[in-house]
Formats: C-alpha cells, structure tokens, sequence
C-alpha cells in the first residue's frame, strides 16, 4: 500500500522521459499528450497517499524530483525542439530559465508545505499549470516553427510562466474553488461543461482552460487591489 502512491509519481516520471524522447524525434503531438497525462498522475498520487495515509518523506521528495523532470525539464526542451531552435543560443537560455524557475517554484513549495500558509492559494504559479501553457500551446500547433520572426513571440511562452513560478503571486488552488456554496451541484455541471469541450475541440479548449488560469492570477490581483482600494475609501469618508 506504501508503494501504491510512488508507483504514480514513477508513471508521472515516466511521462516526462518519453515526452523528452518524443520532442528529440519532433512528435509534438505525442510529447505534449504526455505532459498532460503527467499532470493526472501527479494530482492522483497526492490523492492516494491521503486516501490510503501512505504519505512518507521518501514520497514527499520523489515526486518533487519528478516533477523537475516532467514539468520542468520536458517542457523546457519541448518548447526548444518545438519553436525556440531558430533563436540558437537565446532560445536554449531561456528554456534553461524556465527549468531554473520551476525548480525554484518545488523547492519553494517544500519549505511553504510544512508551513502555516493559505492552502487556498499557491505562491507563484504551480509548476504543472505553467508546463501545460507549453503544452496546450504545442498541442495546438503542433507542426513547429521554422523561423527566426516566428521564434521570437514564442519565448512569452516559456519565460512568462517561468517568471510567474518564482513570483509572489497568487494563484487559485483548483480545489479550493467553491461556486457558490460549498455542496451544490452547479460545479458538477461546470465540471460537464469542460469535460464536454475538451471531448468536442480539444486543442483549442486546452489552450483556453491553460491561459484563462493564468490571467486569473492577474484578475485576482486587480480585485484585490480595488477591494482594499475601496476599503480604505470608506474608511476615510467615514
């Protein structure tokens, strides 16, 4: 039973290996395909080591390695092989900045796990949600680019996140989402709904899903601010 939980995190490892493989042999299609599939693996090996109480240190530390590899790394050299080639040595620089920032990121959420946060929310932005901004980007277009001018937009693609990784801002724990109230059945149905575009467009509906939960770290900032903005307006008037 101890073993189950770190049988996920070797499948998620897994994923990251092949997806790098896949991006040497320039199927992008398949390379990204594997990035998702190692994001389920890894959300279900936290969820079966809760479930069974089969959390260990040993577990703990295996799957930050390997999610090094699979959302840092393979997104690294997918982003390269995919589009960044053409810029040479500024497209593997910045490939190596957004491994650097996703290392950055685990370790820091290591030190902030055994720590009094707001599990509520992420400071900086979760490492599988910024490697599935490279991937559902890819598996969009995943015929690659082949010019210089073309190159040069795509670096956003990988130092954007990678920014965002070792930043202060933050960002919405998926879990701790409640629409509405806690027991209603309108997130079963929103839950539907993505499952129904994924099925129906699932190219465009990934790329969507991936870049909405990005901004929506920006647009929380911004309300934040206009609500204590609005506070302290108040407060002075009163």
């Amino acid at each position: 039973m101890f073993l189950l939980p770190s049988l996920f995190t070797l499948a998620n490892l897994f994923c990251g290996y092949a997806c790098i493989v896949h991006a040497m042999r320039r199927d992008f299609d398949t390379a990204a395909v594997f990035i998702g599939i190692a994001m389920v693996l890894d959300t279900l090996d936290g969820f079966i080591a809760r479930l069974t109480h089969s959390s260990t240190a040993f577990g703990l530390e295996f799957d930050s390695l390997a999610d090094v590899i699979s959302f840092g790394l393979a997104p690294a050299i997918l982003a390269f092989s995919w589009g960044l080639w053409p810029l040479k040595r500024l497209g593997w620089a910045a490939g190596f900045l957004y491994v650097t920032g996703a290392a950055m990121r685990l370790a820091r959420f290591n030190i902030q796990s055994t720590a009094a946060t707001d599990k509520r929310y992420f400071v900086g932005m979760p490492s599988p949600a910024a490697a599935a901004i490279t991937a559902s980007t890819v598996y969009l277009h995943p015929y690659g680019l082949y010019d210089y001018r073309e190159a040069l937009p795509a670096l956003a693609m990988v130092l954007v996140p990678a920014l965002l990784m070792v930043s202060t801002l933050r960002f919405r724990s998926i879990k701790a989402i409640h629409l509405g109230w806690q027991r209603s059945y309108l997130a079963l149905f929103v839950g539907a709904a993505i499952i129904a575009a994924i099925a129906s467009y699932p190219r465009l509906a990934l790329v969507v899903i991936a870049y909405t939960y990005l901004i929506s770290a920006f647009v929380g900032y911004a309300w934040t601010r206009l609500r204590r903005r609005h506070a302290h307006d108040v407060a002075a008037t009163n």
